[in-house]
């Protein structure tokens, strides 16, 4: 009896043995199997894709070009500019010229909430050259920066409402555009607006409503406790020339007009004596 129990007992222990052996085994070929899998999945196609790289040519197409040029006659989602006046802030006039034109665009009605957006992003975008008011004595111009446009002289003021949109767009001389940092919608708020401001500084009592009060600019100044604000502008030493003040109305001497704008002065002669031609 014990020698059967010992016989059981030693099989016991051999088949105690050989159940590790085997799942080690498993364990291997499960390993050389995914091993096997993983080279086989590494092919070269992974690190050279067939696929093309910006500005990298091609042997793929006749022309050797990886980047493929727009189809003809499509449009991009989004990008369909139907209004170029818009867009342009120009149209094609009878000469076949661009022509600028005095009016907004049908998409942007003209309403407070337009001023205020147009006035917002002067101030943050246009005061650095033009100042709040737009006599140009922005803050880098009273430091050196070459004169900025005087919006509120005779050569501005005469200037189509586009005007002021096709500069933002395309910039002009010294200034910049600034078709990236306003969106055509912004740009013609600020144009708007421009023009309000420059009504603002060129009002007379015939374009005040009939029955609103009428107040000298000095009165309002003292009134707020701040008379120096009705006091003529400095200007900078880079000043080309500035207008005089009004002193009846305590209207500020405008910034540096520009020069295709010169004040016209006409030397005092003297007679030919008589007898004298």
């Amino acid at each position: 009896m014990n020698h059967l129990e010992n016989r059981e007992q030693g099989t016991g222990i051999r088949d105690q043995k050989t159940v590790p052996n085997s799942r080690s085994r498993q364990v291997a070929f499960a390993a050389a199997l995914g091993a096997l899998l993983l080279l086989a999945g590494c092919r070269q196609d992974m690190q050279d894709q067939p696929k093309m790289d910006p500005q990298r040519g091609s042997e793929f197409f006749a022309d050797h070009r990886g980047a493929r040029p727009q189809v003809l006659d499509t449009v991009a989602r989004g990008q369909l500019r139907e209004d170029t006046y818009f867009y342009t802030g120009v149209v094609q006039g009878p000469n076949g010229y661009k022509q600028e034109l005095d009016e907004m665009p049908s998409e942007i009605p003209v309403t407070m909430e337009v001023l205020e957006r147009g006035q917002e992003r002067f101030n943050i975008y246009c005061t650095p050259c033009h100042s709040r008011v737009g006599n140009g004595l922005g803050e880098i111009v009273q430091r050196g920066f070459k004169p900025a446009a005087n919006l509120h002289d005779q050569v501005r003021m005469s200037q189509p409402l586009s005007h002021y949109f096709y500069v933002m767009t395309h910039g002009y001389g010294a200034m910049p555009d600034y078709s990236a940092q306003l969106t055509p919608s912004d740009r013609w708020a600020v144009a708007a607006y421009i023009r309000a401001l420059q009504l603002s500084q060129a009002a007379t009592a015939k374009d005040v409503p009939t029955g609103t009060t009428i107040r000298n600019l000095k009165d309002v100044a003292a009134g707020e406790g701040h008379p120096e604000y009705a006091e003529p502008w400095p200007t900078p030493a880079t000043a080309i020339q500035a207008y005089k003040p009004i002193a009846s109305q305590g209207t500020p001497g405008m910034a540096p007009a520009y020069p295709a704008d010169p004040a016209i002065t006409i030397p005092k002669t003297a007679p030919p004596a008589a007898g004298k031609k």
